[in-house]
């Protein structure tokens, strides 16, 4: 495959130990680039034409990048599309790509789609000859997952995907968008990074993420009426602009969902700022059991994870050697992650898959269990 193609970009999946459903509200989020992701490669043209295929789903894309933004088709195309409505915004595009891409997992819960849009942010970018700094390359991708796919993301899985550092943790404030790659205490146990897929895929725009996002902000404009507080537009309300004494004091006020919601944030946002430090100091059980606490939080809470993510959850998180985990992505359909003892791995995937597989007999042929470590984000490959 190398040999035909001038250029070689590897995007990561991501996995987000701690800040779970809280980059939307400008919240704190912790973050690993993993050594599994999308292969994209290509070769630049001397015209605008975009001629797409991939190991991975049906059918070829075409499209051209100089001409105006086309139409959603609903399909893996959208993607480059989307990438390229996005960097028109900013840039002349004059010169296209013949490129393959492959994905290394059944898609669910890594972010497959903020990978998939930053390869081809990168891709564009290189055959017109534009610089772009990695955090640049977060905003562009976001924007595209935002404004064409519409899914009403923050900034979490782009930034995971494109900072990523193999030795360290990244910490990101969604609010200020200050990053910071947290490196590796030495005094910190080896781990790996579990990923169980309970069989089950998704696709986020047509589950209940986007009305998760509307009940949170629901939960901040009660919270400012109460108080007989201005409100903003919608689109501008976020829960991290208010301060936790004003959800102290109206909680009990609000409807119940809308209370659970923002109870999740506040909630998230100490484990967080906990979790750094525990992180810092290579302290693994504490920032294992706040990732739990994060999941059970996500659970009750937020109310998310379908009956399959909940029951893995809940056969994972006894056994020896997980130091802690949860659902990966929105969960609501997709996978749970685990930062597990190596020495364990053997053990943990026969029990979890025995035990899994008595209650969901139908996804024996679906379920899977992989093994990944912490990577660096988003790169060309020699």
């Amino acid at each position: 495959m190398e040999n035909n193609y001038q250029y070689h970009i590897f995007s990561p999946y991501r996995v987000c130990p701690l800040g779970a459903h809280v980059d939307h509200q400008h919240g704190l989020v912790t973050g690993f680039a993993i050594n599994k992701g999308v292969d994209l490669w290509f070769n630049v043209r001397e015209d605008s034409a975009v001629n797409l295929s991939s190991l991975s789903f049906e059918g070829e894309v075409h499209f051209d990048l100089a001409k105006r933004s086309e139409v959603k088709e609903k399909h893996w195309g959208d993607y480059a599309r989307g990438a390229k409505y996005a960097l028109k915004k900013r840039f002349e595009l004059s010169h296209g790509i013949d490129g393959v891409l492959q994905g290394s997992f059944p898609v669910g819960g890594l972010s497959s789609s903020a990978a998939v849009l930053i390869a081809y942010v990168m891709a564009f970018a290189k055959a017109n000859g534009i610089m772009l700094q990695p955090f640049e390359v977060v905003q562009i991708a976001s924007e595209a997952e935002r404004e064409y796919i519409g899914l009403n993301n923050g900034l979490l899985d782009q930034a995971c995907i494109a900072l990523g550092k193999k030795d360290g943790l990244l910490f990101l404030d969604c609010d200020s968008n200050e990053w910071r790659i947290i490196k590796r205490n030495p005094s910190m146990p080896e781990f790996e990074i579990g990923i169980f897929f309970s069989g089950l895929t998704r696709s986020l725009v047509n589950s209940d993420y986007n009305l998760r996002v509307y009940e949170c902000k629901t939960a901040a404009w009660c919270m400012l009426a109460y108080q007989n507080a201005p409100l903003k537009t919608f689109d501008k309300t976020f829960l991290r602009d208010i301060p936790k004494e004003t959800f102290d004091s109206t909680r009990d006020m609000m409807p119940l969902r809308f209370a659970k919601r923002a109870e999740h944030f506040y909630s998230e946002y100490r484990r967080v700022r906990q979790g750094v430090t525990a992180w810092e100091t290579g302290n693994l059980q504490l920032f294992g059991k706040l990732s739990f606490d994060s999941c059970e939080s996500s659970i009750h809470n937020y109310e998310c994870g379908s009956p399959e993510l909940i029951s893995i959850y809940n056969i994972m998180r006894p056994l020896q050697g997980v130091y802690g985990g949860r659902f990966s992505g929105a969960g609501f359909k997709g996978a749970v992650i685990a930062l597990v003892d190596p020495a364990y791995k053997q053990e943990i995937e026969d029990t979890l898959t025995r035990e899994y597989l008595a209650q969901y007999p139908e996804y024996e042929q679906t379920f899977k269990v992989f093994w990944v470590k912490p990577d660096d984000g988003a790169r060309f490959v020699d």
